[in-house]
């Protein structure tokens, strides 16, 4: 059995839950479910990231100490994950002994290494990014580019990376491996970066004690950002009692990450793996921000936030799942409403798989008694249901959750004409077409499941309702084919998609 390791990134606990943590996490649910589907031994981790000034300026504002801010917002973002519909195998709290233990451990071997020594630094600094930001990344009026805040002047005594010893070792990295980064917009972006030439970076910060001890200089802690991306790797040491995981997962085969925090994944963490000599993950997959309907990156001052809840709780987990991969591109920037999400759960989810599924389950009870006879299935219907898992599984792999929605979506609408081109209703009514009709309700039913089977990681509840209704709860990604199974029995099912109240 081959193994499929995929990561979110890990959340800031200074804030709660909002609309950019449950995209990023449904996008990578969809991920670990497909890969489930083919059989794989799949390993999804989500978690906080819990360290570092931002959470420790945060609990101060509150007047709470940095472990209660921690605990309150972590236990927020862990409730999130069944809200959403989410199949995390483990979430990790970076506030955790044993995820310290291991950062310690491993950032003492890129201290034995030589990749570390003591200086002074001097730069602008956003407390919000918690990062040190160089020329080309300051925005006009001496401002972060991401949170639009003036970066303050910070001098201070850390331990540092030689980040810059790497210059060749990431350049090579970028030449033999093109996918290590995608899309390709953003493997040009971490190039470009690694091009302009790298520069040693801070590994500690002296002034903080909200973090992971130095254990080679206790008055230090880690710079958070070291801490953070060790958690991918840490985690597979204890997610599991009494069985460490690392051998059969290590290395990741997806972290799948924002556009803001690219530079730490694409050059900052294959660097600092290589100091440790620890191999690379396979890919890097960068996806674009959430705009609000005014087409500007989403914020609550400007009110155009689409709050998941508000989604969630008009139309359903399932549609907030299906509208964040259908509707914008995963990978691109895009504008997003509550009027979409509409259109989209109306236009698509009720009329024409919802109509799908109720028409065709109706029209075998009403003609056949629920009983579905052996009959031959339709060849019009070959080429486009050639391969189907094949075809999706192909866009999964590159990670283009939207163009793998797509590709299973051109096949409910191909079974919606299929019903109008045959026209059911009419064989029904000619005792000489029976086998005509037969072979029209055995074509759909299994076209139905074929999509159905497929679609089941976008929309796992919905799915499975469908499927029990066909009488063939089988999910395993060899069965979405229209001869990978046989429905025999029907029964009646509720609206999927009722019109919201």
């Amino acid at each position: 059995m081959s193994s499929f390791y995929v990561t979110t990134p890990i959340y800031y606990v200074n804030a709660a839950p909002h609309l950019g943590h449950a995209y990023t996490t449904i996008a990578v649910d969809v991920m670990a479910r497909h890969h489930r589907q083919r059989d794989e031994d799949v390993f999804f981790l989500t978690g906080t990231d819990e360290h570092g000034e931002p959470v420790a300026d945060a609990a101060k504002a509150l007047g709470l100490e940095p472990k209660e801010l921690a605990d309150r917002n972590a236990e927020r973002f862990q409730a999130l994950m069944p809200r959403l519909g989410v199949s995390n195998d483990f979430f990790i709290r970076t506030s955790d002994e044993r995820h310290k233990r291991r950062v310690q451990e491993v950032l003492q071997r890129v201290h034995d290494n030589g990749h570390v020594y003591k200086g002074m630094y001097e730069g602008w600094y956003c407390p919000r990014c918690a990062d040190f930001k160089v020329e080309n990344e300051i925005a006009e009026g001496n401002r972060c580019p991401i949170h639009e805040i003036e970066l303050v002047l910070h001098r201070e005594e850390n331990w540092f990376f030689r980040l810059s010893t790497f210059q060749e070792p990431l350049e090579r990295l970028y030449a033999e491996r093109p996918d290590f980064v995608m899309p390709r917009e953003r493997f040009n972006e971490a190039k470009a970066f690694i091009d302009s030439g790298l520069q040693d970076i801070s590994l500690s910060r002296g002034r903080l004690t909200w973090g992971v001890q130095v254990p080679w200089d206790p008055s230090h802690v880690f710079y958070v950002w070291f801490d953070a991306l060790l958690n991918y790797y840490t985690a597979l040491s204890f997610a599991r009692d009494g069985e460490d995981l690392t051998e059969k997962f290590w290395p990741a085969t997806f972290h799948v990450i924002g556009k803001d925090i690219l530079k730490f994944h694409t050059v900052f963490w294959p660097a600092m793996l290589l100091a440790a000599d620890l191999p690379l993950p396979e890919h890097v997959f960068v996806h674009g921000f959430l705009l609000g309907a005014d087409g500007r990156k989403m914020s609550k001052s400007l009110g155009n936030v689409l709050d998941p809840f508000e989604v969630m709780d008009r139309y359903g987990t399932e549609a907030l799942r299906f509208y964040l991969l259908r509707d914008v591109t995963f990978g691109a920037d895009g504008s997003t409403s509550l009027d979409s999400v509409r259109s989209r759960y109306e236009g698509e989810l009720a009329n024409e798989l919802g109509n799908l599924a109720s028409r065709t389950l109706a029209m075998i009870n009403r003609y056949r008694g629920g009983e579905l006879p052996d009959a031959e299935l339709d060849p019009a219907l070959a080429a486009e249901f050639a391969d189907p898992a094949g075809d999706v599984s192909a866009f999964m792999d590159r990670a283009e959750l939207t163009q793998a929605l797509e590709a299973i979506w051109r096949r409910v609408r191909r079974l919606n004409r299929y019903v109008e081109e045959q026209a059911p209703w009419q064989l029904a009514k000619d005792d000489a077409r029976a086998g005509d009709l037969d072979r029209v309700l055995r074509t759909l039913a299994e076209g139905l499941r074929t999509v159905t089977v497929l679609l089941w990681p976008w929309l796992p509840e919905s799915a499975a309702k469908l499927l029990d209704a066909l009488g063939t709860p089988d999910l395993s990604l060899a069965r979405a084919a229209l001869d990978g199974g046989r429905v025999h029995r029907v029964s009646a099912l509720e609206p999927l998609f009722p019109k919201p109240s």
